[in-house]
């Protein structure tokens, strides 16, 4: 495996004065392509604020991040945007999908905001994205008319359309059932495996950091492996 992205000595800090706040105090990480790797930390620790600085949605103070060779830390937001886009997918707790949009138009959301139109092209991937996860009989139904397990099964469809080398999950089985909870689990593990996706899953739950075969705890605004 090679490295695909390495974080040094970041330093996160809110507030001023009196009010200051550093949350993470020169954190070090380093994650292979390939990975499937659980992100754990209690409250407070900074687990969020990295993984929002790893996603590119939020500078560091200080320190340095740099993914595929590129040095993010002091990029401008265009270019955070248009570097999140091609290579950064994201699933959330809640899986945030437009209500109003069939499955297969929530997957290809990603690709018409990057090209700024749909395309056949964009559509015949999400198509065989939710074959992919399992919907192939689902591809037409709306949102609304989907399960919650059905529904993280899009969001998981919708963060590898535009092929990311990266997937951060946050909390992604947190509103699913155990037995929807472990069929995600599953699937990502699959593709993991398949595509050599990395995946970088943040979760509180011990059942779901099992399926990760490393565990990256925070603790304190720094990192250790477990």
């Amino acid at each position: 495996m090679s490295e695909l992205l390495a974080i040094r000595d970041l330093v996160k800090t809110y507030g001023e004065g009196d009010a200051e706040t550093r949350v993470l105090k020169g954190l070090d990480l380093q994650m292979e392509t390939g990975e499937l790797s659980a992100l754990l930390g209690p409250s407070g620790s900074g687990k969020s604020t990295l993984l929002t600085i790893m996603g590119t949605l939020l500078q560091p103070t200080s320190g340095q991040h740099t993914m595929l060779g590129t040095d993010l830390t002091h990029a401008s937001d265009a270019e955070l945007t248009g570097f999140r886009n091609r290579h950064i997918g994201f699933v959330f707790q809640f899986h945030n999908l437009l209500p109003d949009f069939t499955a297969v138009e929530n997957v290809m959301f990603p690709a018409a905001v990057f090209a700024g139109r749909e395309t056949a092209a964009a559509r015949a991937r999400a198509r065989e994205l939710l074959a992919r996860v399992g919907l192939a009989d689902r591809m037409d139904f709306m949102a609304t008319q989907l399960s919650g397990g059905q529904k993280q099964r899009v969001a998981i469809a919708r963060a590898l359309m535009n092929k990311p080398e990266l997937v951060l999950a946050d909390e992604p089985t947190g509103n699913l059932d155990r037995e929807s909870a472990n069929q995600v689990m599953a699937l990502i593990g699959e593709i993991n495996s398949d595509e050599q996706t990395t995946f970088l899953i943040s979760t509180h739950d011990e059942t779901i950091a099992a399926h990760c075969r490393r565990r990256i705890l925070v603790s304190d605004g720094r990192v250790s492996t477990l």
